[in-house]
């Protein structure tokens, strides 16, 4: 068959040819596809999602090919899950408890322990009644012996093939998703239970663990001078052999029995020489035990990772272990025993066994059942019992589905043959619901195809790709069965829509001639009362207006083939297209606020009643506008009142700056340091009153009028003043403006007041000169004052990601630029790291350093007015200078990690790093950028202890370092770093500071190797 847009086209074709008025019956069965061919089975391999009458790949072949009683169900034989004859009962892994399954099925093949453990008392006698137990409870075991007995019993005479030992381990507490240590497990439970059995009266059981897996050996010590002999018996469970560097088994027994020389510093103190001696020292084993435990020590510590890590050696072991020549009083085994292991009979090889268990063949006997005691085998049979019938259960489920299935295969296949649909009655259903009925995974749910309905409530035809023809018979059965709906008839074929998608196509069509066509008609000059306004904007694009909205009307069958193609969009993005498409609708450009013409004729143009009509053929739906269509009444209204409005506040403004000239143009300021002498009173508002009071004035149209003064911002809630004299002569003059007394009537006059502030000098003494005093109305509020300020160090000290400046010092003055920048300015120099310019006479009060060759010129009172609007204007922001770097800091960051940044922006390493802050040395790593005073906008100094070429440093301890840089040794560097935790501070800092010179030298094109070569 054609591929799907190849029958999409061809469904299509006859809208070239034929106008949206003349579409018969005929042209909407074929945009349906009501007479395409059906496909053949064999011939056609996959559905064609474009012919709605291909009934092939949809899932039949499972109903029409051979009946596979397997694919009817799910569910496993049972059998399967039961014991064979003559085989052992494996046990469950939960997880990661491998290890305690392994030891599960060695203590229960160790016949003596299982005996001992069937003979401990248990307190299964509440579970017992009469001859038997109760029903309704399960057996819960109480005690690790309980659970070892239950578990020991179903290993011997249950009819599983596997159990499940969660008890055991949750009684343990052991995590079943977390791999322990097989060894320490071995060890810690052997202890535990040892001291469960040490309770018990029997003999046999008590001493059960030490009979079966206690053996002995000695500390055996020899004076080489006398040849006393001293021993330290000991008892053992099991042996941990070293196997590193070994091959064989027994050459790790000999490594553990070898001798071991005392001499020097560890010498033995012999009792009978009175004195230290040299002497030798082994272990000598005395006895063994029935079960002899040879833990592999597989994992050791790792010096260079810190870590331990596994060793994979593999190491030879035969099944029969000769361990006469290790016995006391034996000789050492003799090279032909430890020769290179051979994987031949009874001889093993294993890179991951960690543990061998050997049993003394001498305790071997012959085959002797261990008989279950009668409460435990009852238990196993009511489990056995339990596992019967679900046996029966499952295979009578298993029969259910069976038949179910063979039922529903020939209703299938029987269906199947009558689902394609000739000329006879038809109707139409979802492939989706086609293709879950045909899956047996999945239960049938009602035919729903409401999502394939157009909005007349009819079949869509953009949605037919994804929709079946079947027989009205088949369809019966199917609602009938499943129920469901609405059912798609032939009666459900909408002509509106294939009507419009006709047009929709042939405007696409003569979407190009019609654009050439309204461009020569805009040219003609329109006559008469016969145009039609029309925005500028839409006429610039209405051919891409046009465009897009044929494709949206469109959109139906592109959204169900990208959905097909595996190209679905995003619904969030969907909705944003349609946004977009919605503010770019035609002629609504000049549509106002109110939903008439607007009022501005720049925005819109008159065009012929010809081109309109070729216009309104692709939107229908835009707003008409005739040539005598008045304007917006109400926009005309706005219109006066808002003109009306604006001459008022040009006149408002014109008065307020005449009025105030001075104040607007920030001329003529009075100054607190350097009080004007006509004058005893000087009145306060706020900067902010005054900046969006010039806003005002400056551009009245745009700005509303300021229309009070708001003082109460620079008072306290108890109405007292929040700044002292000294404060709003620095720091605080930013906040404030002073109002000169003849500008303050004016103000009074022209806006409201509601707290009057102002400063008086008062003359104070009789003596010449007088003492003189500034007092504030209303006065300073101490407590709001002391409040606010420490309210603004908590800000200083509580920020995050704030900036400051490191300013590098070389030779105690910073690099700055003087009288001949072009010694100073690199070319490789960024803009930002240039300074900028500044007036003459000015102070830059982050250096220290005297400019000799200019002085500050002192102000007088001609010079006064023209210094003060200098100081106003000056910028606030930070001039960044040569030698300087800004870093984003926390105030929770620690001078340690600020240090780090340094190195980085200046390649200095941190123990170099001399870092002061207002003349205070910066040293204590540990503590916090806040605590020690570092706020935003600070400038820190650096000055470098040592240069780039790192001189020698000399401290107590020694440790030597070598760096190789390229191809020639370029330093020896000697570091000697205090010992404890100093020094491994100290060889972090090193460390940190050698991979910093070696990204510094990668930037500068060099190849860098660095060796570190320490001694202690």
């Amino acid at each position: 068959m054609a591929p799907r847009l190849q029958l999409e086209k061809a469904a299509w074709r006859w809208a070239e040819t034929v106008r949206p008025e003349e579409v018969s019956q005929e042209h909407i069965e074929t945009a349906y596809r009501i007479w395409l061919e059906p496909c053949i089975r064999g011939v056609c391999r996959r559905n064609c999602k474009g012919n709605p009458n291909c009934l092939v790949g949809i899932g039949e072949h499972i109903w029409l090919g051979e009946i596979d009683e397997n694919s009817f169900h799910n569910i496993d034989d049972p059998n399967c899950e039961r014991r064979k004859k003559n085989s052992f009962v494996g046990l469950t892994n939960l997880g990661a408890t491998c290890y305690v399954n392994t030891f599960l099925q060695v203590w229960f093949l160790n016949l003596e322990l299982r005996q001992a453990l069937y003979l401990c008392p248990s307190t299964c006698s509440d579970y017992v009644l009469g001859d038997g137990i109760q029903e309704e409870k399960d057996y819960e075991p109480q005690t690790i012996c309980e659970h070892l007995q239950y578990l020991f019993a179903l290993l011997q005479n249950s009819n599983r093939r596997y159990i499940d030992p969660s008890g055991f381990v949750k009684a343990l507490g052991l995590d079943t998703g977390q791999q322990q240590d097989a060894q320490e497990f071995s060890k810690l439970f052997m202890s535990l239970l040892e001291d469960t059995l040490s309770k018990q009266k029997n003999p046999d059981v008590r001493n059960i663990v030490q009979q079966q897996f206690c053996g002995e050996y000695a500390y055996v010590t020899v004076c080489n001078q006398c040849g006393r002999e001293s021993k330290l018996l000991s008892k053992f469970y099991e042996l941990e052999l070293n196997i590193q560097g070994h091959k064989q088994l027994t050459d790790c027994i000999s490594e553990f029995l070898k001798e071991e020389k005392l001499e020097g510093d560890n010498r033995y103190f012999c009792e009978n020489c009175q004195s230290k001696q040299n002497a030798t020292r082994k272990i000598r084993l005395l006895s063994l035990p029935c079960t002899l435990n040879l833990q592999l020590m597989r994992f050791v510590f790792d010096r260079q990772t810190g870590h331990k890590k596994k060793l994979n050696t593999y190491i030879g072991f035969s099944e029969i272990l000769d361990m006469e020549p290790y016995v006391e009083h034996k000789a050492e085994p003799s090279k032909s025993q430890t020769r290179k292991p051979k994987c031949g009979k009874g001889t093993h090889c294993s890179r991951n066994a960690y543990m061998l268990v050997y049993r003394l063949q001498t305790q071997e006997k012959p085959n002797t059942a261990v008989q279950v005691p009668a409460f435990l085998q009852e238990l196993v049979d009511r489990d056995n019992s339990k596992f019967e019938e679900w046996c029966i259960e499952m295979a009578e489920m298993r029969k259910q589905s069976v038949d179910k299935g063979k039922a529903k295969h020939e209703e299938v296949k029987e269906l199947y043959q009558r689902l394609p649909a000739g000329a006879e009655p038809y109707e139409f259903v979802s492939l989706e619901w086609l293709q879950k009925w045909l899956d047996e995974s999945t239960p049938t749910k009602p035919i729903d195809n409401h999502a394939c309905l157009c909005s007349h409530d009819k079949l869509h035809p953009d949605k037919i790709s994804i929709m079946k023809r079947i027989s009205e018979y088949a369809a019966d059965i199917f609602y009938s069965r499943y129920g469901g709906g609405p059912r798609l008839t032939v009666k459900a074929l909408c002509k509106e829509c294939v009507v419009e998608r006709c047009r929709v196509l042939r405007l696409k069509n003569q979407l190009n001639e019609d654009y050439k066509t309204v461009n020569n008609l805009l040219k003609a000059a329109v006559k008469g009362n016969d145009g039609f306004w029309v925005g500028k904007s839409s006429l610039r694009s209405w051919r891409q207006l046009a465009l897009e909205q044929l494709d949206e009307q469109d959109g139906d069958a592109e959204q169900s083939n990208g959905k097909m193609n595996g190209s679905t969009l995003n619904k969030d993005e969907s909705k944003e297209e349609r946004k977009e498409e919605e503010e770019l609708n035609f002629n609504e450009d000049i549509l106002c606020p109110h939903g008439e013409l607007c009022i501005s004729e720049n925005e819109r143009r008159l065009v012929s009643k010809e081109a309109w009509s070729k216009l309104q053929q692709y939107f229908p739906k835009a707003p008409e506008f005739p040539s005598y269509k008045e304007c917006c009444s109400q926009c005309k209204i706005l219109e006066r009142e808002g003109e009306e409005n604006e001459a008022l506040h040009k006149m408002i403004a014109n008065e307020q700056k005449t009025s105030l000239p001075n104040l607007f143009q920030d001329k003529n300021r009075p100054c607190l340091s350097n009080w004007p002498e006509d004058t005893d009173v000087l009145y306060i508002v706020s900067q902010f009153f005054v900046e969006e009071w010039r806003k005002f004035v400056r551009k009245p149209t745009r700005c509303s009028p300021v229309s009070s003064v708001g003082n109460s911002a620079l008072l306290c809630p108890h109405g007292g003043l929040m700044f002292t004299f000294a404060s709003m002569t620095k720091e605080d003059s930013k906040l404030i403006a002073l109002i000169w007394p003849s500008e303050w009537q004016m103000i009074q006059k022209l806006f409201v007041v509601d707290h009057v502030i102002k400063i008086m000098r008062i003359e104070v003494g009789d003596v010449n000169p007088s003492e003189t005093q500034y007092i504030s109305e209303p006065k300073l509020c101490p407590e709001c004052r002391e409040g606010l300020l420490c309210q603004q160090q908590r800000d200083l000290r509580e920020y995050t990601q704030a900036t400051i400046y490191v300013h590098k010092v070389v030779d105690n003055k910073k690099v700055m630029k003087d009288s001949a920048p072009e010694l100073n300015v690199s070319s490789s120099e960024t803009e930002e790291d240039k300074e900028e310019a500044k007036p003459d006479g000015e102070k830059d009060p982050d250096f220290n350093q005297s400019n000799g060759g200019t002085k500050r010129q002192k102000i007088s009172h001609q010079n006064y007015i023209a210094y003060q609007k200098q100081v106003i204007r000056r910028s606030m922001r930070h001039r960044k200078v040569r030698g300087e770097k800004a870093l984003l800091v926390s105030a929770n960051q620690t001078l340690k990690e600020l240090k780090i940044q340094i190195m980085h922006a200046f390649s200095v390493a941190p123990f170099d790093q001399n870092l002061s802050i207002d003349g205070k040395i910066l040293s204590d790593d540990c503590a916090t950028l806040g605590t020690l005073g570092v706020i935003p906008e600070s400038v820190i100094l650096l000055k470098v202890l040592l240069c780039h070429n790192i001189s020698n440093c000399w401290y107590p301890e020694k440790v030597k370092v070598k760096a190789f840089l390229g191809l020639s040794w370029i330093t020896w560097i000697n570091f000697y770093a205090l010992v404890g935790s100093g020094l491994m501070n100290q060889l972090q800092i090193m460390l940190q500071w050698m991979m910093s010179c070696k990204f510094v030298c990668q930037k500068k094109g060099l190849k860098v190797l660095v060796f570190l070569d320490i001694n202690l």
